[in-house]
């Protein structure tokens, strides 16, 4: 009997691990779960309403994890604040990050990178009625962007004389130029793009001056990871082939957005090797 009991025991100790197995983040889909890190507050991107998530970050990620095996129920998306994504992909709190993350020499350090998925660049936002049509006409114009970034000092590269405005966010920016208190808005225009079509300002925007910088959107992965790196880029690959690419782009960011064509959308060619 204590034979019998034992062997019972040690029965029950392998089913349990078995269970276990089945819901833990390996990767494989079948019932697991992966966390991928999006940003909450950037409409047409990466937004969170509710238990709603929405944005062309959202869209690309959904459809890669799709292509590894995960259904949407399967997905947890994770608020991947940018201060925090390098530490976040180190510890193995998400799997994935889709949120804006330029891909840079810098970044690459520390972690790795597939895609890109999407080539942004810096331009200018302003009100549909607004006489400003080119960065030569922002001289002695209030010109917002948020604390601590860089888009203000990169634009007074090409047009020295405009009144830099520091706002906390890029909703607060927004608002202010809804408003009339200040007269463009600066930073990557994927981004502006997501706030010009946005409900409570379709219509109001628009988007002027070109882009002027080069901003790779890659997909985050701890360092190393090559075989996710991989898969991830084969999925992108049929994103863009099938035609999905384009669709989420024009419903998340409009479809009067003029992105860069001649960089978008990614070729094979410039998607990250994952070596």
């Amino acid at each position: 009997m204590k034979i019998r009991s034992a062997s019972a025991v040690a029965m029950l100790a392998v089913a349990s691990l078995t269970l276990a197995a089945c819901g833990s983040d390996s990767g494989s889909g079948s019932g697991d779960k992966i966390k991928i890190g999006i940003k909450y507050d950037q409409p047409g991107l990466g937004f969170k309403d509710g238990s709603k998530y929405t944005g062309f970050d959202v869209a690309v990620a959904k459809y890669v994890a799709g292509k590894m095996g995960y259904k949407e129920d399967q997905i947890d998306f994770v608020q991947s604040p940018s201060k925090q994504r390098e530490s976040m992909l180190k510890a193995g709190t998400v799997k994935m990050i889709f949120a804006t993350y330029s891909i840079t020499d810098k970044r690459k350090q520390e972690v790795s990178f597939a895609g890109p998925y999407f080539v942004a660049g810096q331009s200018v936002l302003v009100k549909a009625d607004s006489s400003i049509n080119s960065v030569a006409d922002l001289k002695g114009k209030k010109v917002c962007s948020v604390t601590g970034s860089t888009s203000v000092d990169n634009l007074k590269k090409q047009q020295p004389n405009l009144v830099p405005q520091e706002y906390d966010t890029y909703s607060a920016c927004a608002s202010a130029l809804n408003d009339g208190v200040i007269d463009a808005m600066t930073t990557d225009d994927a981004i502006l793009a997501g706030y010009s079509n946005q409900t409570a300002y379709k219509g109001k925007f628009k988007l002027v001056g070109g882009t002027f910088s080069t901003e790779k959107y890659g997909v985050g992965l701890k360092k190393g990871d090559k075989d996710t790196c991989t898969k991830v880029n084969d999925a992108i690959k049929q994103m863009i082939s099938d035609g999905s690419w384009e669709k989420a782009l024009k419903e998340n960011l409009g479809a009067d957005y003029k992105y860069n064509t001649s960089a978008n959308p990614p070729k094979d060619a410039d998607l990250e090797t994952c070596a």
